[in-house]
């Protein structure tokens, strides 16, 4: 006889966006290529932009972010790789 499974409910995290000031989302949206602190969080260890799952970014703050980061890498203010 098989022994019955519990029923497994996994709680999904809602990770709050890192760009968005107490909550509200600025306008337009922005981020600055010179921010440093921030943008070496959003990138892993290997200089990778992290994804919005892990993030906790909505597309139009990801986008942001992206381009910032390859602003910051062609200005020389980050590296293309880590390391």
């Amino acid at each position: 006889m098989i022994p019955e499974r519990k029923p497994t409910t996994m709680r999904r995290v809602v990770k709050k966006d890192p760009i968005r000031v107490d909550g509200v989302r600025p306008r337009p949206m922005f981020i600055d290529y010179k921010d440093l602190d921030l943008l070496s969080k959003l990138t892993n260890r290997h200089g990778r932009i992290v994804s919005r799952r892990k993030t906790g970014c909505q597309a139009a703050s990801q986008h942001a972010v992206s381009k910032a980061i390859k602003r910051a890498r062609f200005m020389a203010l980050m590296p293309y790789v880590g390391g």
